[in-house]
């Protein structure tokens, strides 16, 4: 009860940030929304369809061991996603693109819940008000839809990175709950479980731990001394989380040979390419165009191409340095933004990826809030509503350029036409319009691609594959010489140069070169396909089917394989295998006129001809125009007592190919009949 005399006490605010976590996940779900049948590309599909070991997510020795050679190698939390994707959805798209929105939106929240409670923290209050709400959400809106974003999200396999973020913000939030907490160990477990999780997903994280230290130091503490005595044992905790980031990175040779000093690049024209890549982070977040998803490998060589850029960036440590001092919130912000951005963007090479948007995913965060803040302190709460007005035309920039991401050939023509002079850009779009059925178009870019860089290995060994499919191959021979005379030891050349023998009715002379991909990379079930292609060529159909029953476990949808398999099968006598997979393969590719032919094969042979009619009936509509098809439904048509309805087929048949003698043949006898 109130006291006589006392005024009421006042009520509590209202909490309104449960509502302002609601809107920002419709925002960013309708921003996203198109996304969900943007197909695999790029480092997707040796991350996802070649990647064998995420199909078995119950095996942690397999799914936790992911392919060095991928962008999955060293980052097995990353790998175990991907597992779960494929356990829901296999390698149909929606579901990883589902769960990448959803890691998005959590990231977004979590950034939410950081800032409101900096914010409080920063006025002295012990909890957040309205107004923190307000900023908070505003900041969070305007990250979570920028388009920046949307290569960190709509491309499945930069999930590393907003996974990362996800993990590297939890770290923090928990943190920051452990200070208000009045039992901390239950946060402080919290923060140490998702850093540790961090570091297994993407090595950005290595910063996490100096990150929290900063922030007890700038915005808890203000004292070096106080923050070490305060939290120093958590911070070295979270240091000790290194330990198995040391292990991952050791255990991938330096992702595989791209990363690192031995990587083929120094770590002088890598800084020098960084200057000028930092500043283009900086601008695209101020002014999000143009986007580009492939930068290419350019480096920079010259120390008077990145001395403006260089100087800009001193310049922004230099202020960075005298803020911590003497206005550590906004210190903080921009020590964020630079260490964020410090694995990847400084002087330790990438060399197959000396620039790249998403890494700027976590680092916009850190610029955002600084401009909401500084928007705050000049125009009030209007700085609220108006960051909210710029965040929702950002999502509508946003949702544009997911629509370049609906296909391969869509975001390889963007990206061409925004950097005519990225050599592996063109070599992407070759592939594109090659699987688009545009031959003349695809050779013309890989062409392009090596005329820009005449070492661009895959432009060699997709032109070397693209010209062997049209027959064309002794002018294939020396572009998969060419491609191993660049890489001796690249499988994928073997492969192609096995395939190129095969083709070319020398199978014997292939079988080392298949062999020899194998041996590099097993995981890799096209190899096996052709492998067991060419075994077949030389009747050795028992190894045939070892190599195609490998293959399948190793890409259970790979109809390829499984068309290859039951052909073997069905020519061994084995029909009732063969027309399991054959059924199976019907049930990827309804339309498939060999699976249906075969099958009605099979069903006559059995016994069975209406159940052969059917298939033949199939068959005839997917290929009209096809005597062979009308002599074989006709046929089917006979045994099984339609007479009237097999001489309709027949004389079909005889109309598109006057001399089919088996039509003749069969007419013959019906008028016998």
């Amino acid at each position: 009860m109130t006291p006589m005399g006392s005024p009421p006490a006042a009520p509590a605010p209202r909490d309104w940030s449960w509502l302002a976590g609601i809107a920002l996940g419709v925002l960013v779900a309708a921003a996203y929304a198109g996304t969900f049948s943007a197909p695999f590309g790029f480092d997707d599909l040796g991350a996802i369809n070649d990647n064998a070991s995420i199909r078995h997510l119950w095996e942690p020795g397999v799914v936790l061991s992911p392919p060095i050679s991928a962008t999955v190698g060293g980052r097995p939390v990353l790998n175990l996603t991907l597992a779960l994707n494929y356990a829901i959805s296999g390698l149909d798209p929606w579901s990883y693109h589902a769960l990448n929105l959803l890691i998005h939106a959590g990231a977004g929240l979590l950034l939410f819940g950081v800032v409101r409670r900096t914010l409080a923290r920063v006025a002295g209050r012990d909890a957040p008000v309205a107004h923190d709400t307000g900023l908070a959400c505003a900041a969070a809106a305007l990250w979570l839809l920028h388009p920046l974003q949307t290569e960190s999200v709509t491309y499945v396999i930069q999930r590393a990175e907003s996974l990362m973020a996800f993990f590297y913000l939890l770290t923090l939030y928990a943190f920051v709950r452990s200070l208000e907490a009045q039992a901390p160990r239950r946060w402080l477990g919290l923060s140490f479980a998702a850093c540790l999780l961090g570091m297994a997903t993407k090595e950005v994280m290595v910063t996490a731990p100096v990150l929290v230290f900063l922030y007890s130091w700038s915005l808890v503490t203000g004292s070096v001394r106080e923050s070490w005595r305060r939290h120093g044992g958590f911070v070295a905790a979270l240091a000790g989380t290194w330990l198995l980031l040391g292990w991952l990175v050791v255990a991938t040779q330096g992702r595989g040979g791209s990363a690192g000093f031995n990587a083929g690049v120094t770590p002088w024209s890598y800084a020098l390419t960084q200057c000028g890549a930092l500043v283009r982070y900086f601008s695209l977040a101020c002014w999000p165009h143009p986007l580009v998803l492939d930068y290419g490998t350019n480096l920079v060589t010259r120390i008077g191409a990145a001395a403006l850029p260089a100087a800009a960036i001193v310049s922004g440590l230099v202020g960075t340095g005298w803020a911590l001092v003497r206005r550590p919130p906004l210190g903080f912000a921009g020590a964020c933004f630079f260490l964020l951005l410090a694995p990847t963007s400084s002087f330790v090479p990438i060399a197959t990826e000396p620039m790249a948007e998403h890494r700027m995913y976590l680092p916009l965060a850190a610029l955002i809030v600084m401009a909401v803040v500084a928007a705050e302190r000049r125009a009030g709460a209007v700085a609220v509503w108006g960051g909210v007005l710029v965040a929702l035309a950002l999502g509508l920039l946003t949702w544009q350029r997911n629509h370049d991401y609906r296909s391969a050939l869509a975001i390889w023509t963007d990206t061409v036409a925004k950097r005519p002079d990225n050599a592996r850009a063109h070599c992407s779009l070759g592939s594109a319009l090659a699987a688009a059925g545009r031959p003349d178009e695809a050779e013309a870019s890989f062409a392009t691609s090596l005329r820009l860089d005449p070492n661009e290995l895959e432009a060699h060994d997709r032109l070397g594959a693209l010209l062997l499919e049209s027959g064309r191959a002794e002018e294939a021979r020396v572009q998969f010489e060419a491609a191993l005379r660049l890489e001796p030891d690249e499988a994928e050349a073997e492969n192609r140069r096995g395939a190129l023998l095969a083709r070319a009715g020398r199978a014997e002379e292939a079988l080392p070169h298949f062999r020899t991909a194998l041996k590099r990379q097993p995981e890799r079930a096209g190899f096996h396909t052709n492998y067991g292609a060419a075994l077949l060529q030389l009747g050795r159909a028992d190894e045939a089917v070892a190599e195609f029953e490998a293959a399948l476990r190793l890409r259970p949808d790979f109809t390829e394989a499984r068309s290859d398999l039951a052909l073997v099968l069905l020519q061994s006598g084995r029909l009732t295998e063969a027309a399991a997979h054959y059924a199976a393969v019907l049930r990827a590719l309804p339309h498939d006129p060999v699976a249906q032919g075969n099958l009605g094969y099979i069903a006559l042979q059995q016994g069975r001809a209406d159940e052969a009619v059917s298939h033949y009936r199939e068959v005839v509509q997917i290929e009209p125009d096809d005597a062979g098809a009308r002599v074989n439904l006709g046929h089917a048509l006979v045994r099984a007592g339609n007479a009237r309805e097999a001489r309709v087929e027949y004389e079909a048949a005889l109309r598109l190919d006057p001399d089919n003698a088996a039509a003749r043949e069969a007419l013959a006898r019906l008028n016998v009949r």
